[in-house]
C-alpha cells in the first residue's frame, strides 16, 4: 500500500486539542489519519517545531519551503510525490489517493487525545 507523509507546520501537537483553542481542522485531520491507518495505510507525520531536520533532509519538502515559505505547509506526499500543499485534505480526498471509499456515515471525530506528560502538548 502507498505511504502518506504529512509535513505539518510548527505546532504543539498534531491532534489540535492542545491548549485553549481547539483547531477543528486539525481534529478532523487527526481522525482522518487514524481512519486511513485503520484501513491499512502507512502514514507518517512530521512537525516543523519538533522535527525540523525531517524538513531539511527531504529535498522535495525543502524546495517547496524555499519557494513558498511556511505558507505551503502542510505538505502531503504519497510515496515521495507532493499531492497537496497549503491545506489539509478532506477524508474523501485521502480515500481517493488510496483507492478507498470514504465512510460518509462515520464523522471525522477525534479518536485519540493528547495525554498530559506524553510530550505532545
Amino acid at each position: 500500500m502507498k505511504k502518506l507523509s504529512i509535513y505539518d507546520p510548527a505546532m504543539c501537537c498534531s491532534t489540535g486539542v492542545c491548549g485553549v483553542d481547539v483547531d477543528q481542522q486539525l481534529v478532523e485531520t487527526s481522525a482522518n489519519v487514524n481512519w486511513l491507518k485503520s484501513k491499512g495505510a502507512e502514514v507518517e507525520r512530521f512537525n516543523l517545531s519538533q522535527q525540523p531536520m525531517a524538513f531539511v533532509e527531504n529535498g522535495t519538502v525543502k524546495a517547496v519551503l524555499d519557494e513558498n515559505g511556511t505558507d505551503a505547509l502542510p505538505v502531503l506526499m504519497i510515496d515521495g510525490e507532493v499531492v497537496l500543499k497549503g491545506r489539509y485534505p478532506e477524508r474523501a480526498e485521502m480515500a481517493g489517493w488510496f483507492g478507498l471509499t470514504a465512510d460518509q456515515d462515520q464523522p471525522a471525530t477525534q479518536e485519540t487525545s493528547c495525554i498530559p506528560g506524553s510530550g505532545c502538548c
